[in-house]
């Protein structure tokens, strides 16, 4: 049995799972599969089974405890249907990963959208819902505590829970517990003769034997013991026996065979191993080797390589060459780097590894900027290496590395020694995934980064960045209906605006505050607000903008029923479309100004306001508004008694609609309706 079977440190979506080179834990397999069929404890006292079964498989990392929770799942998989989820609960470092990211991470491979910033119980429980009709196995890898798992099990009795974990999971009832031990000697033996050979093993099968025993049966120990003898084919089986028996006793038998291992590397792969220890999420490709260590990432490519034969890292599937640092290993190699490189040097190998992405995410997102000459330009200028060959290459990568990251980002903020890179490096990360994903697609992502800009913001004291955060989060918040905590997002933007003396940002903070009381049916409050933006815009004579605000106080008093002063202040903005000549802006206020004169019941005038609307929707060619609005002055002469001339109208209509283009689209919801637009502003201008 190996212990390759690893994940990319987020969430996995199985269909079906291919048939591994699974070795041994033939009784293991057999119980854990009759424990699936077991009658619960439950059942035994006449209830319905509330929740999942959990099977728990224990033990220390290293001992295949994960590929046989995926030969388990490979097994099983055709009595659920709906899919094996797979995701990791701890970082490579051992650190819990909050259940909230697992949860969401969850309900993305289940096709499912969460709304982005939605706290835990929010989240677990729309996980709950979704998994409540359906047969589905959750894989639950290197859970740090019942907690964890707790949180993530389905109210469905029909799904399966598969938790992987190095000791009890003490609270959860019903737990089905499998403790692992070491590989039976016949799979043991079997292990190292698929890495030395089987000649070696045939000739010499008492040492093979003696060696599975100083390993004690421990996959990834067999699997370096394999490596090392496979680099030297001229090693006799019995020399690293006696080479790991001579060794201190001290320690497991993976850390001797580790260390064995390891002193045997040449300088350089042993430093490129060590540093891999500061890789986000334990994820490796040839370009962030080649950053950490400063070398080509030809070179980078051809080490990794040698080191996931020789057992130090197991390559991932997947369509770009990426690698995972064995958790089991992950300890040992940080302990290597802190012990064997400087302070310095470590900082210098994390700075430049947030550089290299830091570019590859221009590059992704240059790629797509086909109309910029400037972009255009940027591209040609980096290195072929950093190139992307198209969009399409571009946004695999970004699928594909989204985990390392996300990752990446977190740990920069984290390391606090590194701020202006993480800054640049999240503005990055914004651009492209609003370039590749879109800003409704990426919501929970933008959320996440948008909450570290604001950490970043916090600890430098950055009033600038700190409200362009707070902005972006309110925006995200006001998206979801999370009206409430976007107003206390904008509040607080507000004083960060006014701190830094930036008008952009006050003033959009003001017409946000606007918006949510809005939103909140809070009228007067909302209308005073936007009072206070139109003055700053006024002040910068901002002549559109200030149209634009005219035409939200007017929404303001239409709600609160004030039709007199929303006709005041629709005129007001009518007029300052005029003076900017904009004839599609002045079309839709002229039809917000004559739906709050019909509703004002003044229908002559309405009519009127309705027919020079539409004459300035034909100068601007918005067929749509057009067709609206004629279809507005049908309805309007219908109640005036002149349904011929009403049904002239609807047939003018028609014919508009029937010539508009196809995939044309425009709206007749008045230019306030798209003043609360999310916008993506970078928390730093540095590209």
């Amino acid at each position: 049995m190996t212990d390759q079977a690893v994940d990319t440190g987020g969430v996995q979506l199985f269909g079906q799972l291919g048939e591994d080179r699974f070795l041994g834990r033939t009784r293991e397999v057999k119980e854990l599969r009759a424990d699936i069929e077991r009658t619960g404890l439950d059942t035994l006292a006449g209830r319905k089974a509330p929740r999942a079964r959990v099977l728990l498989i224990a033990g220390r990392p290293g001992s295949g405890r994960t590929a046989l929770a995926v030969e388990l799942a490979r097994q099983v998989a055709h009595h659920y249907p709906d899919g094996v989820l797979r995701a990791r609960l701890s970082e490579p470092d051992g650190t819990p990963v909050p259940v909230e990211r697992t949860a969401r991470d969850l309900l993305a491979a289940l096709e499912v959208t969460a709304p982005a910033g939605a706290a835990e119980d929010d989240l677990t429980a729309e996980l709950r819902g979704a998994l409540a009709g359906r047969r589905a196995l959750l894989l639950l890898d290197d859970a740090a505590d019942a907690d964890q798992v707790d949180a993530l099990l389905p109210d469905n009795p029909d799904c399966l829970v598969v938790a992987v974990s190095q000791g009890p999971l003490t609270g959860i009832a019903d737990v089905r517990p499998c403790t692992l031990g070491g590989l039976d000697t016949k799979s043991a033996v079997e292990l190292l003769s698929r890495h030395t050979g089987s000649v070696r093993i045939t000739v010499d099968p008492r040492s093979a034997e003696s060696l599975a025993e100083v390993c004690q049966g421990q996959p990834a120990a067999l699997m370096l013991a394999g490596g090392w003898l496979a680099a030297r084919p001229q090693a006799a089986v019995s020399d690293l026996a006696k080479q790991l028996r001579a060794e201190d006793a001290e320690g497991t038998p993976l850390h001797r065979v580790f260390g064995l291992a390891y002193a045997s590397l040449p300088a350089g792969t042993a430093r490129m191993l060590r540093l891999l220890s500061l890789a986000p999420a334990g994820l490796v490709d040839p370009q962030i080797a080649s950053a950490l260590t400063g070398c080509s990432v030809s070179s980078a490519r051809t080490t990794l390589d040698d080191l996931a034969a020789l057992g130090f890292l197991h390559a991932v599937e997947s369509p770009l060459p990426e690698y995972q640092v064995p958790g089991c290993l992950h300890p040992l190699l940080r302990r290597l780097a802190v012990l064997k490189d400087k302070p310095a040097e470590l900082q210098l190998a994390r700075a430049r590894m947030l550089e290299r992405t830091l570019r590859l995410l221009q590059s992704c997102r240059a790629i797509t900027e086909t109309d910029s000459p400037k972009a255009r330009e940027k591209l040609l200028s980096m290195p072929p290496a950093l190139r992307f060959p198209s969009p399409r290459a571009a946004a695999d990568w970004l699928r594909i590395r989204r985990p390392a990251l996300l990752a990446a980002a977190r740990h920069a903020v984290a390391d606090g020694g590194l701020d202006t890179l993480a800054r640049r490096l999240m503005s990055q990360l914004v651009r492209a995934l609003v370039a590749h994903v879109g800003t409704q697609g990426a919501a929970a992502d933008l959320y996440t980064v948008h909450c570290l800009v604001l950490d970043v913001a916090e600890r430098r004291n950055l009033p600038r960045e700190k409200a362009a955060a707070l902005l972006n989060l309110g925006d995200l918040d006001a998206r979801t209906g999370r009206n409430a905590e976007a107003l206390v997002r904008y509040r607080a933007a507000l004083d960060a605006g006014r701190e830094a003396n930036d008008p952009y940002a006050t003033g959009r903070a003001m017409e946000s505050v606007g918006g949510a009381h809005l939103e909140l049916g809070d009228y007067d409050r909302a209308a005073d607000w936007f009072g206070r933006a139109l003055v700053e815009r006024l002040a910068r004579d901002e002549r559109a903008d200030a149209a634009r605000l005219y035409g939200r106080i007017a929404a303001a008093h239409t709600c609160a029923g004030r039709y007199g002063e929303a006709v005041r202040n629709w005129r007001a903005a009518l007029a300052g479309y005029r003076k900017i000549g904009d004839p599609g802006a002045q079309a839709r206020a002229l039809s917000e100004l004559a739906r709050v004169q019909e509703h004002a019941g003044r229908p002559e005038e309405s009519l009127r306001t309705c027919r020079e609307a539409a004459e300035w929707a034909r100068r601007a060619e918005d067929t749509r508004l057009q067709a609206a609005l004629h279809l507005r002055i049908a309805d309007i002469l219908g109640h005036l008694g002149d349904s011929v001339a009403a049904h002239l109208h609807r047939g003018v209509a028609e014919r508009l609609l029937d010539e508009e283009p196809e995939g044309a689209s425009a709206d007749d919801s008045g230019p306030e309706q798209d003043a609360n637009a999310c916008e993506i502003r970078s928390a730093s201008a540095e590209d």
